[in-house]
């Protein structure tokens, strides 16, 4: 008995997983409860935020020409030229 061609699968594309939109919710923190883990905990953030400040005041003052960073030369500009206007 002769048979037919064989069929040919149709292709679909692959479904696309639904992304949630908006901002994610991070990972929760335990806060430390001993008095010394607290003060180590306050120390770091400190730190941390000066390294950065650091940072990126560096890359400013590098970029220089590069107008959208604050901290760069033209900031720094300005605020001679204000401080000798206000000397006057």
């Amino acid at each position: 008995m002769a048979q037919g061609t064989v069929k040919q699968k149709v292709k679909t594309e692959p479904k696309k997983g639904a992304r949630p939109t908006g901002p994610q919710m991070g990972n929760r923190v335990i806060k430390p409860k001993k008095a010394a883990l607290l003060k180590q905990a306050n120390m770091k953030k400190k730190h941390s935020a000066g390294l950065i400040t650091l940072t990126e005041r560096s890359l400013a003052e590098k970029a220089g020409h590069l107008e959208m960073l604050k901290g760069g030369k033209k900031d720094r500009l300005e605020k001679a030229k204000n401080k000798a206007f206000n000397k006057k």
